[in-house]
């Protein structure tokens, strides 16, 4: 039997369950596992684990699972949510999103070595193979096809008085003192776990339930570019991007010979990119980098953090405007993170992306260390404070 694994975030690899579930699967079959999404990949390099589980695509949960089901027999999702009702909630949404749900026979494994894990039928078919899944992992079993969970539910509908299109969506699975993001950026804040956001045209106008962070929403919609989201099919989440401790491991290929860390030259030409409060693409975005440029506190940590294990050094630029979606993080020796005064961050990015960047998300420079010079020029009437790493 052909069995593939669509892994989901980093808690269920940091707790050391992914790699165990892999391994009694392989007793049923031949098993390939993916990771489905982003967030995930760190924790598959800490683990030591990117020769088992492929990190080479960069999809989301449904787009892996369509693929298995092309070549398995059996699709399996693994995951641990922040609870047993927000793990089936996000199930339920990622079959929401596939074209043939009843394709291949469809398994979540939800929080395996918990008390509440749980192994759940996502469709019909899989109730030939539920009961020797749950003797094989020792996870108890849902036998039937759960009634669909809460999910985040989207509304639209025609505002009366301002004739706008007006969407809102449910969030579910929200804890009081949560960030909520929106497309990887901090939008607001939840003050119950009833939370809705709502949009109008495109342009997110208020969060029920919920404060708004005005600051993420310029950022979300591109400034004086106002651009819209599309609300029904955005990336919406709730609390910290790594909730596990992570068992950090050395960067790959980056040792010494003494077992140290060693910095990395910035000699010559290169790639350099622009990862600007967009952390969750880093992975795509460093393919081929030599150095990377990061704007926003929250993203200099979880981008500098991603690269630390790529050997990818920094430049930062940052403003004391720091959420903590990190649980924690390293960065790359070679780096250097440059704190502003309150506020400038983001305008010293966009001087960035203009002037160096020619209004790109990469470039190729003949001079790294003349780069990092003029990095530093450009943020220097604002700049607070150097650290070198």
């Amino acid at each position: 039997m052909k069995i593939g694994v669509v892994i989901h975030g980093p808690e269920v690899i940091d707790s050391g369950q992914a790699e165990k579930v892999l391994e009694k699967l392989s007793r049923l079959g031949e098993v390939k596992a993916e990771l489905g999404g982003t967030m995930g990949k760190t924790a598959v390099l800490d683990a030591g684990l990117e020769h088992v589980i492929d990190i080479s695509r960069h999809l989301k949960p449904s787009a892996c699972i369509e693929s298995f089901f092309d070549a398995s027999d059996l699709v399996c999702l693994l995951n641990h949510g922040k609870t047993l009702e927000t793990g089936k909630a996000f199930g339920a949404i990622v079959v929401s999103r596939l074209t043939d749900p009843e394709k291949k026979p469809l398994i979540q494994i939800e929080s395996p070595g918990c008390a509440c894990g749980k192994l759940i039928q996502l469709n019909q078919k899989a109730g030939e193979y539920i009961e020797k899944l749950s003797e094989t992992l020792g996870i108890p079993a849902e036998t039937k096809v759960s009634p669909e969970p809460q999910i985040d539910s989207v509304r639209t509908e025609n505002c009366q008085k301002t004739g706008k299109k007006r969407i809102v969506r449910k969030l579910s699975g929200a804890f009081p003192g949560e960030n909520i993001l929106v497309n990887g950026i901090i939008i607001g804040r939840a003050e119950s776990p009833d939370v809705s956001i709502v949009s109008e045209d495109g342009f997110i106008t208020a969060i029920e339930g919920g404060a708004v962070k005005e600051h993420g929403l310029e950022k979300l919609h591109n400034y004086e570019k106002r651009n819209p989201v599309d609300l029904a099919k955005a990336w919406v989440k709730s609390g910290a991007v790594r909730r596990s401790a992570p068992g950090c491991r050395r960067p790959l290929n980056t040792t010494s010979e003494t077992g140290g860390l060693e910095s990395v030259s910035l000699a010559g030409a290169g790639k350099v990119v622009l990862i600007d409060h967009a952390a969750e693409h880093t992975f795509e975005l460093a393919d081929g980098a030599r150095l990377a440029v990061t704007v926003g506190d929250d993203t200099t940590a979880i981008a500098g953090d991603i690269l630390y294990r790529l050997g990818i050094p920094i430049l930062g630029i940052t403003d004391g405007d720091c959420d903590d979606l990190a649980f924690r993080t390293e960065i790359f020796p070679g780096s250097v993170i440059i704190r502003l005064a309150a506020g400038n961050d983001d305008i010293v990015g966009r001087k960035l992306k203009q002037e160096l960047f020619k209004g790109g998300e990469s470039a190729v420079f003949e001079d790294l260390l003349s780069l990092k010079e003029e990095v530093l020029k450009l943020a220097e009437p604002a700049t607070e404070a150097i650290f070198e790493y």
